[in-house]
Parts: structure tokens; C-alpha cells; sequence
């Protein structure tokens, strides 16, 4: 049984840092991109940030391009999300989703999701 748990939202203020973590069990992690995606309310879902299997290709949305990082651990199974100089309009749930391919920047790619943490940036 897959599963992607992430952790690591909150509550920061403008300028701020968070980092995301998704701890992947059930599935070779090293066989899959990965993907950061997040929803604000009332829109839709948007494409975040990508990486390869192995961590040598990233992709990243013009919006967070420079602020945030993607990684892995695939001896931890775990995908990191580095945001840094947060602004207000990053406030969304954030998911992570494992895909097949090599990766992504299209959510109907991937196979397997979490179930969001909530990131919110306000004064």
C-alpha cells in the first residue's frame, strides 16, 4: 500500500521559511519523480516544483522559481520542499505526488498523492 504523508506546514510570516517534508512508504522511491503541487482556496490545484529519480533534474513553476528548492533522500524515502522568502500568495495546501516517469510537471502524471499540509503565510 502506498503512502505519501507530508508534514512540516504551519503558520510563517511574510519573508519567512518553512521546509515541507513527504515520507514515502509502500513503493520503490527511487523509481518515481516526484512532485510538490498546492490549492488555495477556491482554485485550482498548481504545479510547484518536480524532481527526477535520482535528484539530478529539478523543475520549478516561474511563481516560486528562486525561493524554493525541491530534493530527495532516497536512502530516507523522503522528498523535501525548501520555501524561503515566503510571500502571501503561498499560502495553499501543499501535496506531493509520485509519479512513474522520470518527472513531471503535470498533476494527471502522477499515480500516487498525500493528503496536503497547510502552509500559511500572514502577519
Amino acid at each position: 500500500q502506498v503512502q505519501l504523508v507530508e508534514s512540516g506546514g504551519g503558520l510563517v510570516q511574510p519573508g519567512g521559511s518553512l521546509r515541507l517534508s513527504c515520507a514515502a512508504s509502500g513503493v520503490t522511491f527511487s523509481s518515481y519523480g516526484m512532485g510538490w503541487f498546492r490549492q488555495a482556496p477556491g482554485q485550482e490545484r498548481e504545479f510547484v516544483a518536480a524532481i527526477s529519480w535520482g535528484g539530478g533534474t529539478t523543475d520549478y513553476a516561474d511563481s516560486v522559481k528562486g525561493r524554493f528548492t525541491i530534493s530527495r533522500d532516497n536512502n530516507k524515502n523522503t522528498l523535501y520542499l525548501q520555501m524561503n522568502s515566503l510571500k502571501a500568495e503561498d499560502t495553499a495546501v501543499y501535496y506531493c505526488a509520485a509519479s512513474r516517469r522520470y518527472y513531471s510537471r503535470y498533476d494527471s502524471q502522477y499515480e500516487y498523492w498525500g493528503q496536503g499540509t497547510q502552509v500559511t503565510v500572514s502577519s
